[in-house]
């Protein structure tokens, strides 16, 4: 053992005096890594310093040329681009880090990051346009307080055949063949209100005007299939005014959409449907009234009604991608008359068909104040129903309806505060207008 311990103790020696000579050689070339590595860093800083001042002073001049700005303002800029990049050169190379961040992060002035705060910053960062969408549709909460001027226009036009007879040996008609059409043109004046109270939480308010002209056109005039009786009504006033909320449920991450949850109540301001007075056109031999149109058009639906929905966006650059998802609820209401028989006079509640909905489009942006969008948007109402005082409840037929709308849409930037928002939508379906047209300019202060 006493050998063993000998030998063992001889070659443990050489071993250690090996690591002890092999220790400076590491040291020495862990230094040189280091003072290589600091270099790179600030070489890398150096450079990326350059690339933003040629960046801003490359911008300064567009905007001289473009006459957004003075050529004071355009000096002023490069100026500062120059005195912003200065101490770089003359920073230490052994303090790189520190340097770099002692700049400002500006991610929007140019397409990349030198540190990691700044990718974040990058990424906080929401394009103008992107912005302008994310208006559109509800989901954007980094705004005070917005004021909305809109105006839109919707057509519609439905044509309805009259049999009013009986058929002979299974082929020949006899009776009267009547074309009923109906036109209608709506143009409606929307203001609106959007508060951010919290980052999270938006309240809205939208008070529309409407103006309303319907023609109506009934064939079969007076007995004869060829003659055609027509007659126009009008009617203007304040329509059904909304009170919302948006509140962001989840904030948009890399591998998830932003989630908005959609709450608003709508106030029966506008003139309802009911008791409003008519005016018999033709009459039968035995009195029985063929035409007759309302006296003025109305402005609302005459019923209190509740909503809430479910919106998502998810960026993914160039697109946008977003779509929406709710639900209406129609409370009972009750007029003096329901009845739109002119010789009669029937009290009795309304209850309004509950309306499902749903929608979903795309988005591109073209440039910083430019995009344009794609969307298809669909409401689904069931059947109101009647009831006369002392009576049962009773489904209206032909009051349910299924309204789709294919939308195209553009935003423009006009100033830093102004956004033009253009809206086109064509109907689907019998229920839908045949197209609507609308524009809206939010301000935001």
């Amino acid at each position: 053992m006493a050998v063993a311990s000998a030998f063992a103790a001889t070659a443990f020696v050489p071993a250690a005096a090996a690591q002890e000579a092999a220790r400076p050689a590491d040291e020495a070339d862990l230094r040189e890594l280091t003072e290589q590595l600091a270099e790179l860093k600030a070489s890398y800083a150096q450079e990326v310093r350059r690339l933003r001042e040629l960046d801003m002073q490359v911008q300064a001049l567009q905007a001289r040329l473009t006459g957004k700005v003075p050529a004071q303002g355009a000096a002023a800029a490069a100026a500062a681009a120059s005195t912003a990049a200065a101490p770089v050169s003359s920073a230490p190379t052994a303090a790189p880090a520190s340097t770099t961040s002692a700049q400002p992060p500006a991610p929007s002035q140019a397409g990349y990051a030198s540190t990691a705060a700044e990718a974040e910053e990058a990424r906080k960062d929401i394009p103008r346009s992107v912005a302008d969408v994310k208006q559109a549709t509800r989901t954007l909460f980094d705004q005070r307080l917005v004021i909305e001027n809109g105006l839109s226009y919707n057509r519609y036009d439905r044509k309805q055949l009259t049999l009013n007879g009986f058929l002979a040996l299974d082929a020949i008609f006899l009776g009267n063949i009547a074309i009923e059409n109906v036109e209608s043109d709506t143009l409606n004046y929307n203001f609106a209100t959007r508060w951010g109270v919290t980052p999270r939480l938006t309240l809205n308010l939208d008070v529309p005007y409407l103006a309303r002209k319907t023609v109506y056109q009934k064939g079969g005039a007076g007995g004869a299939a060829g003659a055609i009786a027509q007659e126009e009504t009008t009617g203007s006033g304040l329509g059904d005014v909304t009170f919302s909320t948006n509140y962001l449920m989840i904030p948009e991450k890399p591998g998830r959409p932003e989630t908005v949850l959609n709450f608003g109540i709508t106030a029966p301001t506008g003139r309802e449907p009911y008791g409003i007075p008519w005016t018999v056109l033709e009459r039968d031999d035995d009195d029985f009234i063929r035409f007759a149109v309302p006296d003025e058009q109305p402005t609302g639906s005459g019923a209190w009604q509740t909503s809430i929905g479910v919106s998502v966006v998810k960026t993914s650059d160039p697109a946008i991608l977003y779509g929406n998802i709710g639900y209406t609820y129609s409370f009972e209401s009750s007029f003096d008359d329901i009845d739109n028989n002119p010789d009669t006079i029937n009290p009795g509640d309304v209850k309004l068909g509950d309306s499902f909905y749903f929608g979903a489009g795309v988005a591109f942006a073209f440039n910083e104040s430019t995009s344009f969008s794609m969307s298809l948007s669909n409401r689904m109402s069931a059947r109101a129903k009647t009831r006369y005082d002392g009576m049962p409840w009773t489904k209206v037929i032909g009051s349910d309806a299924n309204s789709a709308l294919f939308n195209l849409g553009v935003t423009y930037a006009l100033s830093e505060n102004a956004t033009v928002v253009g809206l086109l939508g064509i109907g689907l379906t019998p229920d839908a207008p045949d197209f609507t047209l609308g524009f809206r300019v939010p301000y935001s202060l």
